[in-house]
């Protein structure tokens, strides 16, 4: 799994066990997917949209609509194709309630081991959907 606040990977064995998590992948028929918490019954503001035919630079804000993220089913990895995750619910300063947006996009996908390298750029601002990073 993923943890796009804290930028850290983990081990999820039991999708319920800590929730400190955004998105985990497996292999479903064979292929890679990406699973936000949703998708495995945890109850979370994690969700992911899928934004095929734009690059990774291109991508500067993560999408206002709402609709555009998926939360409960798994989302196929597919080359050339970015990702944007809005984040679990975390809290910010003051006790703040928080979504953080990130981007990313799949570098080597091998289904046979199950295996997912990428490149993901996050945003430190609380509610902020703006994907370029701070100078």
């Amino acid at each position: 799994g993923f943890d796009f606040y804290n930028r850290s990977a983990m081990i999820v064995e039991d999708a319920n066990a800590t929730g400190q998590w955004d998105m985990a992948v497996d292999t479903r028929a064979g292929k890679i997917v990406l699973l936000p918490p949703g998708a495995l019954g945890v109850s979370s503001k994690a969700a992911v949209a899928v934004l095929k035919g734009r690059t990774f630079d291109d991508v500067t804000e993560a999408p206002a609509d709402t609709a555009q993220y998926t939360s409960r089913v798994p989302v196929p990895v597919e080359m050339g194709t970015v990702y944007v995750w809005r984040s679990r619910q975390n809290y910010g300063y003051y006790g703040t309630s928080c979504v953080y947006y990130s981007k990313m996009e799949p570098l080597v996908i091998d289904a046979a081991a199950g295996t997912l390298t990428f490149v993901y750029d996050a945003s430190p601002a609380c509610n902020d959907r703006s994907l370029i990073p701070p100078k």
